[in-house]
């Protein structure tokens, strides 16, 4: 059978049996993913794995990782974007979720830790021909400062807790995504800034991930 029909049989059966089941209904969300192929982000020893409902490694810490397919579609969902947004993205990876973020937003700044890995989501966002995307080396797992205020940030690794600083340089009006908590169950959530700069808090679902290089840790007690 041709390879490409292959490809796009198994695009097909990621959306409808995936991701659709998992409460994505968004139209112009599904569309976009047979649009942007993720096939192309995915490292060459796990193409075949591209569209699996499974956290492809990008290198050996445990947060590199990508999330799968119906988590990437759920947040997209759920985090509402318009094309007038400016977005934070904490942790760029191989770049497909930034690249996710830039067809539904204005302008994308994704910053990561791991310098190789940063050359790794450039490299596959100019492929792409997407252009709204600044990636940059460096920490952010506590602040961006170099483009805030934003109106969406989103946390691709888990934090135990959300950093006020992080908090900080969301506009009124904006929201923040994160997978907050500790092994073995943390909650992804979102929290939204009203105009007096209260934040309401929206759980998504449980899942594990590990977390952020240098994430925050709350005060533990000790006896």
């Amino acid at each position: 059978m041709n390879t490409a029909l292959n490809i796009e049989q198994a695009r097909f059966n990621m959306v409808e049996q995936q991701i659709r089941p998992w409460e994505v209904l968004d139209q112009e969300i599904l569309d976009l993913l047979y649009l942007l192929h993720r096939e192309k982000f995915v490292p060459d020893a796990y193409r075949a794995l591209a569209f699996c409902d499974l956290e492809i490694p990008l290198g050996n810490e445990p947060s590199e990782r990508m999330w799968a397919p119906r988590v990437e579609a759920r947040v997209l969902q759920n985090l509402n974007l318009k094309k007038t947004d400016r977005i934070l993205e904490v942790g760029t990876g191989s770049g497909y979720f930034a690249a996710l973020l830039a067809h539904c937003a204005g302008r994308v700044f994704s910053v990561e830790i791991n310098a190789r890995l940063a050359k790794l989501g450039e490299a596959n966002l100019a492929a792409e021909g997407i252009d709204n995307v600044t990636v940059e080396n460096g920490d952010a797992a506590r602040g961006w400062s170099r483009h805030a205020p934003y109106d969406v940030i989103v946390l691709t690794a888990s934090t135990p807790v959300v950093p006020e600083s992080l908090l900080e340089q969301i506009k009124p009006g904006g929201r923040l995504f994160a997978i907050v908590g500790d092994e073995p169950v943390m909650v992804a959530r979102i929290l939204s800034r009203d105009a007096a700069g209260s934040f309401v808090q929206k759980e998504l679902f449980e899942t594990c991930f590990a977390p952020l290089a240098n994430a925050l840790q709350p005060t533990r007690f000790q006896f």
